[in-house]
């Protein structure tokens, strides 16, 4: 076969359709998550409720989990990575630290961690904290 110029770059356009193609069948679907249906994951110092992953009409990956923290508990070392996170606080105490600033945060209090800024969690309280972790971005889910 003689691949020509023309017939190369009608594959490179039919290759980018067929990634749009491929998001969109995979896209997440309308849903409503019972949270007492959710499977519940635990590891040392806390419990995890996985709610949805997938990606969105738009190809972006989106993830949102439950996280219960032990007090004095942290999911896991300070890190980053590609994906932006929003935690939202529903119950007890969080220190979260986003490029080595630390805030403490009560209930009804969120935070923003923007791509490859590294960050942690812990909680500080002497009872359980509840929080929800909206992923979204290249490796989200």
């Amino acid at each position: 076969m003689n691949l020509t110029r023309r017939k190369a770059c009608l594959s490179l356009v039919l290759l980018g359709k067929a990634s749009a193609w491929a998001s969109e069948l995979t896209s997440l679907q309308s849903k409503a998550y019972s949270f007492e249906d959710l499977p519940i994951n635990k590891d040392v110092g806390a419990t995890y409720r996985d709610i949805l992953r997938g990606s969105t009409h738009t190809g972006d990956s989106l993830e949102v989990h439950e996280t219960v923290l032990e007090p004095n508990a942290m999911p896991h070392p300070p890190h980053h990575h590609v994906h932006e996170e929003l935690f939202v606080l529903s119950t007890g105490t969080l220190e979260v630290t986003i490029s080595g600033k630390s805030k403490k945060l009560s209930p009804g209090s969120a935070a923003f961690v923007a791509s490859n800024e590294e960050h942690g969690i812990r909680n500080i309280g002497a009872t359980p904290a509840q929080y929800f972790v909206i992923a979204l971005g290249r490796d989200a889910s």
